[in-house]
């Protein structure tokens, strides 16, 4: 798929959603405090701030005030004043992801 394409495809049903919210990686259960930019029932665009660890192709939970997204990375955008730009595409939430949440709520 052509570049044109794929940016004219994550603008599709992208609503602006600018929240205050966590990543939390999988892998290590590492917090990210950052910021979503926007968000549609697929994915969300999410603003990272300079010095974050890469997570490209990583699965992640996030948690944008009233959302719970579990999701893979696709996109790593880094931005002029050293932020980064994620795509993350949503997941199906499993069992094991499920009870992470349910155990983890409030932390």
């Amino acid at each position: 798929m052509s570049d044109n394409r794929s940016e004219e495809r994550r603008k599709i049903n992208r609503v602006e959603f600018p929240s205050n919210t966590v990543i939390v990686v999988c892998d290590t259960q590492e917090k990210i405090y950052c910021r979503t930019e926007n968000v549609s029932p697929l994915g969300m665009g999410i603003r990272v701030p300079a010095g974050t660890p890469h997570i490209l192709n990583m699965d992640v939970i996030v948690v944008a005030e009233t959302l719970i997204m579990y999701a893979d990375v696709l996109r790593e955008d880094p931005q002029e004043d050293g932020t980064m730009m994620l795509g993350v595409q949503a997941r199906r939430f499993t069992p094991e992801v499920l009870q992470y949440l349910f155990d983890h709520v409030g932390d």
